[in-house]
C-alpha cells in the first residue's frame, strides 16, 4: 500500500527526525520494508514512480510517495527523509545535482530515459517549409509569420529561464522576440489551435510527453546548444540516497535496471495526462504490453524474502510470457 510521508517543510528547516524503517520479523535478513519516493508533479514521473511502486509492493515492500519540488528533493535525499528520485533531469538540474553529489550523500544510478530532449518545436508543415534550425528563426520570411513570439510554459521554470536568457543574449537573433509564458496546458492549447488552422507557431517542446504522439511536430536543430549539450539532449537520472543503497541492495538493483525510451514514457504520459487514466492502471497496462522489458528490470532481483522476482510479478500482475 502507499503510505503518506509526514510534511517536510518544517522538518527541512531544522533538525530532521529520522523515522525508523520497519523490518519484518519473518526474515531478519530481509531489506528494510519501506521505500520512500520523491515525486514532482510531472506526469511522466508520476507514472514511472507508480510502475516502480507496483513492482516493489508486489515484491513485499511498502511504498510512500511525497510530492516535492526538485530543490527540496535534493535536500530530503541528503537528510535521508526520502530514498529515491526518478526525475533528476540534467542539465536542467545540473547545479543542484553537482552540489549535492559533492557531499557524498547520493548514488547516481544513471539515465532512466533514453532520447529525452528539450528544444524549439514547430508543426511539421513549417519544418517542411524550410524552418528546420533555430538559426532560421530570425530570418524575415519566418520571423514575421511567427510574430516574433515563442510560446512557453510557466515563469520560473528551467525552460523559461533558458528562453529569457536567449532573449537577453540575443541568441539566434532572438533579442527582439517575445516569450509568451502561460502554463503547459495554456501553451499546448495555443499549439493545438495553430495546428488545427495550419497557422505559424514555435514553442518550447520536450520529449517524453504526449505532445509528441498527439501532435505532428518537429524539433529545430540547436546548433549553439542553447538547450544544452548535444542540441538539447537530456538525461533523466535515478538517484538514491547513499544510506538507502547500502541497506537496500536488492531494491537498488531494481532501480538501477529501470530504463525507458522517450517513446515508452510519452505513451505513459498520454495515458495518464491526456486520457486521464489512473497512473497505476497506465503502469500495469504498459507492463503487460512490454513483458520483456519488465523481465529485464527484474533480472537478478528477488522478493524481500529471497524468491526470484520475475515469476512472482508475472503471476501477480498477469503479465504474459516475455
Amino acid at each position: 500500500m502507499n503510505l503518506p510521508l509526514r510534511p517536510l517543510t518544517l522538518a527541512l528547516a531544522g533538525t530532521l527526525l529520522a523515522a525508523p524503517l520497519a523490518v519484518t520479523g519473518m526474515a531478519q535478513a530481509a531489506e528494510p520494508e519501506q521505500v520512500r519516493f520523491s515525486v514532482p508533479s510531472w506526469p511522466g514521473v508520476t507514472v514511472k514512480t507508480s510502475l516502480a511502486a507496483t513492482l516493489l509492493e508486489t515484491l513485499g515492500y511498502e511504498v510512500a510517495q511525497e510530492e516535492l519540488g526538485a530543490t527540496i528533493t535534493y535536500e530530503a535525499l541528503t537528510q535521508e527523509e526520502v530514498d529515491v528520485f526518478l526525475a533528476a533531469w540534467l542539465p536542467a538540474q545540473q547545479a543542484m545535482f553537482d552540489s549535492t553529489m559533492e557531499k557524498g550523500t547520493l548514488v547516481d544510478l544513471g539515465n532512466n530515459v533514453e532520447g529525452a530532449r528539450l528544444g524549439f518545436a514547430v508543426p511539421t508543415y513549417l519544418y517542411e517549409a524550410g524552418l528546420t534550425s533555430a538559426e532560421d528563426l530570425d530570418k524575415p520570411e519566418f520571423a514575421d509569420k511567427l510574430d516574433r513570439t515563442i510560446y512557453s510554459i510557466e515563469v520560473g521554470t528551467g525552460m523559461s529561464d533558458t528562453l529569457n536568457g536567449a532573449v537577453d543574449n540575443d541568441t539566434y537573433g532572438l533579442g527582439d522576440w517575445d516569450i509568451s509564458e502561460t502554463s503547459t496546458p495554456g501553451m499546448l492549447s495555443a499549439v493545438d489551435n495553430a495546428l488545427n488552422r495550419e497557422e505559424w507557431i514555435v514553442f518550447a517542446g520536450w520529449t517524453p510527453h504526449w505532445m509528441n504522439i498527439e501532435y505532428d511536430v518537429k524539433y529545430l536543430t540547436d546548433t549553439q546548444d542553447m538547450w544544452g549539450p548535444e542540441g538539447g539532449r537530456s538525461d533523466v537520472r535515478t538517484l538514491v540516497s547513499t544510506a538507502f543503497s547500502e541497506s537496500n541492495p536488492n531494491a537498488t538493483r531494481l532501480f538501477d535496471q529501470l530504463s525507458f525510451t522517450a517513446d515508452d514514457q510519452s505513451a505513459m504520459i498520454r495515458g495518464f495526462s491526456y486520457e486521464e487514466r489512473e497512473p497505476e492502471e497506465v503502469a500495469v497496462d504498459w507492463m503487460r504490453d512490454n513483458p520483456a522489458k519488465v523481465k529485464a528490470f527484474l533480472d537478478g532481483v528477488t522478493t524481500r524474502d529471497g524468491e526470484p522476482a520475475w515469476p512472482v510479478v508475472q503471476q501477480a500482475l498477469e503479465i504474459p510470457d516475455a
